[in-house]
């Protein structure tokens, strides 16, 4: 499961790369992905729109039983 959540976590990274930012996978718990978003992403206003909008979704279309994704 965990192989899966990097692998569309590279898939998004050139994205958030060409606006200035990161995404890092940091831990799977509880069903729930931990990330850390660095760069532009950090202070972006539309950070908590790409995370539940974008990331999350496209998590669950290769992982259903994620219920959250979590910036810390």
């Amino acid at each position: 499961m965990e192989e899966k959540i990097q692998a569309v976590i590279k898939e998004i990274n050139p994205y958030l790369n060409s606006d200035g930012g990161n995404i890092e996978f940091i831990k799977l718990e509880d069903n729930k992905v931990y990330i850390r978003l660095t760069g532009a992403c950090q202070g972006c206003d539309y950070r908590d729109i790409t995370i539940k909008n974008v990331i999350l979704n496209m998590i669950q279309e290769e992982v259903p039983q994620i219920t959250d994704v979590i910036a810390i």
